[in-house]
């Protein structure tokens, strides 16, 4: 199959669309270089997701197919199927040509689809690797799993008989030691060096319930003395909190480019429970108070089960997300330092900061497989 026998192993990291799906594969790309510096990575995906930008931002070679959506019922999309599917399907296999694939990593999301099929499909077998990132396993994963040399899941009870390593997060988070970056980290963002300090993160827009509780609490946590950093969203910041003087600062920002150096600011973070968010949180070590997204199918109150319940994180139902309780509940948490100390260990000890070397070692071994 690959035409590159001479060089090192060829890892395609397939997941696209969301940071749900790209994050975890280019950390699994990171830690493949890593563990065999002679090994090529290549990322797939579809021309209408954010991996367009944040691929080769991250200075990974990208290839596109084209995205196939299983349609979940029966309608002019279902008629459209097979032929999108043989066009996606030709493509996938050009892209298994062309980058010589020892091994494809897949992390669900439209390019997925086509590119199992192609590689099951493929004189010799490509082998498939599938890594699920959520509490619940999507349809292109349920469908990688039927032809994977091994299936990988970041929670129990995903629905694929998976072995559970958690979620790869990014080197720069895995490797975080945040007590040795707080002061820098702290002074970076120009909060209180001293002070117990909560991050506000609601992903990259912000989230408008977490916005609306804290804009009435933050007089009150700062003369409390808590600093906060607040990412509100970009289109937020002209209507951020404010706080007088005679209190630690309320800092309100548009987006955290360095989460990094967020996690190293911050004693408590109040977010959203999204596969990689909670998989960075508790990698780091932060305690959480994890507010889930209050649509879908309950995904994100399942991806933070195993953390609540092992004691490193509280969660909060979005409508009981107010601002008494911020003040009842969530301002005495931060200024209780044992409590935060505790809920920092158990984060630890359910975190998963080895996934991403662990799901890059499997993908390294079947490719091994497959080239002798």
């Amino acid at each position: 199959m690959s035409d590159h026998r001479s060089d090192g192993p060829s890892v395609l990291v397939v997941g696209g669309g969301t940071a749900g799906h790209i994050e975890p594969a280019l950390a699994v790309g990171e830690a493949v270089a890593d563990l065999d510096p002679t090994a090529r990575v290549t990322a797939v995906g579809t021309p209408r997701g954010l991996e367009t930008d944040l691929v080769p931002r991250r200075g990974v070679p990208l290839e596109l197919v084209d995205p196939v959506p299983l349609p979940r019922k029966p309608d002019a999309d279902l008629l459209r199927l097979p032929l999108r599917l043989v066009r996606a399907v030709r493509g996938a296999r050009e892209v298994l040509r062309r980058t010589g694939a020892d091994v494809i990593v897949g992390f669900g999301g439209y390019a997925c689809v086509p590119m199992y099929l192609a590689a099951a499909a493929t004189r010799g077998r490509v082998p498939i690797v599938v890594h699920e990132a959520n509490a619940r396993a999507g349809l292109a994963n349920k469908l990688g799993d039927r032809f994977a040399v091994a299936t990988l899941a970041a929670v129990h009870g995903s629905g694929l008989d998976a072995r559970v390593v958690g979620n790869p997060v990014r080197r720069t988070v895995s490797s975080l030691d945040r007590a040795d970056l707080r002061a820098r980290a702290r002074a970076e963002f120009g909060l209180d060096p001293d002070a117990p300090t909560v991050l506000v993160v609601g992903g990259s827009q912000g989230a408008r319930s977490l916005n609306a509780a804290m804009s009435e609490v933050a007089g009150e946590f700062s003369r409390a003395g808590v600093g906060v950093l607040h990412a509100v969203g970009p289109k937020n910041i002209d209507t951020a909190p404010r706080v007088g003087p005679g209190g630690v600062p309320y800092v309100a920002v548009p987006y955290l480019d360095r989460m990094d150096l967020a996690y190293a600011a911050a004693d408590l973070v109040l977010c959203r429970s999204g596969a990689i968010t909670v998989a960075e949180v508790s990698a780091v070590g932060l305690p959480a108070v994890f507010v889930p997204l209050p649509h879908g199918n309950g995904e994100q109150a399942l991806n933070a089960r195993d953390l609540v319940a092992g004691g490193a994180a509280l969660l909060v139902d979005d409508r009981d997300l107010t601002a008494d309780h911020l003040r009842s509940e969530v301002l005495p948490l931060v200024l209780d330092p044992e409590r935060l100390a505790s809920m920092s260990a158990a984060a630890l000890r359910g975190g998963s900061r080895d996934a991403a070397e662990v799901v890059a070692q499997v993908a390294l071994d079947a490719a091994g497989k497959a080239r002798r």
